[in-house]
């Protein structure tokens, strides 16, 4: 019974519950908007403006590159013959001519070599000597003609194995007074064969040790570079690959000077690295003192030869956000300035290509936008 009574006040109290007005939600708060900056008359002289204008251009794109050796004056010289390495010559860091002597082999084929040339230089000479003579006689009928053309040919055989022998010493860099002294037949105080450069520039690696057993054409000895024009390897992408050509002159600087090395496009890679999607481009660099060494990272600026039209505006004029996003202060017809978002393209001397954001003939300013950003944060 007690419950029978308390169910009728327990209904109302549901009901009146569920008629009762909603408690009131207060209401999000509005985006805030922001509005163009307003100058006095005293805060305007404080400000420049400048008119942007379409104007062509040559493109300049900022990258990194890394130092590396002329491939074309380098040169890794192999052992011309077989034979222990008795003395080193040089050491790395060490200029040398071409064809100076950089190690001396103690090698039985060298001595062969030099009596195989002495043979056959005597033998072409007596052979030749012969078939001027028996010509002689067959002029006089003294011989026939057979004989004749017998002897010629002896000579002609005999000439051809002497040069053979010449060239073959000459490959293992004996040098022309040495080969004069054996054709004049005067005694050679050393047969002990010799390492020679075959072009100019710095000992950059010595591959080898005193004692050590070299083969003749394999054993890689030394490495010689020329250091007065080196490669630096650049980066761009294929974005920047339409601004970019064969011979476009480009400006290397590095950490190590303070001074710029003007360069040369020469190269510019058929492949695209499928990892960063990067065109690797090849620059021919003079370097003066041997200051760029090799695998030093370098900055690179190329400067496109092609001709490029756009928008620019100084690089005053713009300004970062909060976000780091730039911006520039437009000026409107009623003596606002309005924040507008730019988007930059290539920097071109003072200035940026602007590709979204800004039309030709807008005003921005030029001097005092940091001014004008304070007062409208305010």
């Amino acid at each position: 019974m007690k419950n029978r009574t308390l169910f009728p006040h327990i209904l109302s109290a549901v009901l009146l519950a569920g008629c009762s007005p909603p408690k009131e939600v207060a209401p999000a708060p509005s985006a805030v908007v922001a509005t163009n900056a307003t100058l006095t008359a005293d805060q305007r002289q404080r400000i420049h403006l400048q008119t942007v204008q379409s104007s062509t251009f040559r493109r300049a794109i900022d990258t990194t590159g890394t130092v590396g050796f002329d491939t074309d004056r380098t040169t890794t010289i192999l052992a011309p013959i077989s034979g222990p390495a008795t003395r080193l010559l040089v050491t790395v860091g060490d200029q040398v001519k071409a064809g100076q002597p950089l190690a001396m082999i103690d090698s039985p084929d060298y001595a062969s070599a030099f009596t195989g040339y002495r043979k056959s230089f005597s033998a072409a000479k007596n052979a030749r000597r012969v078939a001027d003579l028996d010509a002689q006689l067959f002029k006089d009928d003294a011989i026939a003609r057979r004989d004749m053309e017998q002897a010629e040919t002896d000579a002609i055989a005999a000439e051809a194995d002497r040069d053979a022998a010449f060239q073959q010493l000459h490959a293992l860099g004996v040098d022309d007074q040495t080969m004069k002294n054996i054709q004049q037949n005067v005694p050679v105080a050393s047969l002990t064969g010799s390492i020679r450069t075959p072009i100019p520039g710095m000992v950059v690696e010595k591959l080898i040790s005193p004692g050590q057993l070299l083969q003749a054409g394999t054993t890689p000895c030394f490495t010689v570079a020329d250091l007065s024009q080196v490669w630096v390897m650049a980066n761009i992408f294929e974005s920047d690959l339409t601004s970019i050509a064969i011979g476009d002159s480009v400006e290397v600087s590095s950490g190590a000077s303070h001074q710029v090395f003007p360069g040369t496009i020469d190269n510019i890679s058929a492949i695209i690295d499928p990892t960063t999607h990067a065109i690797g481009v090849r620059v021919v660099v003079k370097n003066p003192g041997d200051i760029l060494k090799k695998q030093m990272y370098v900055h690179v600026l190329i400067h496109s030869n092609h001709q490029t039209t756009g928008v620019l505006a100084p690089v005053s004029s713009v300004l970062r956000d909060q976000e780091n996003l730039p911006f520039d202060y437009v000026a409107r017809a009623d003596g606002t300035f309005e924040r507008r978002r730019v988007t930059l393209g290539y920097r071109v001397d003072d200035q940026y290509e602007i590709t979204s954001g800004l039309t030709a003939g807008d005003q921005v300013v030029l001097d005092g936008g940091l001014f004008v950003q304070f007062l409208q944060n305010q």
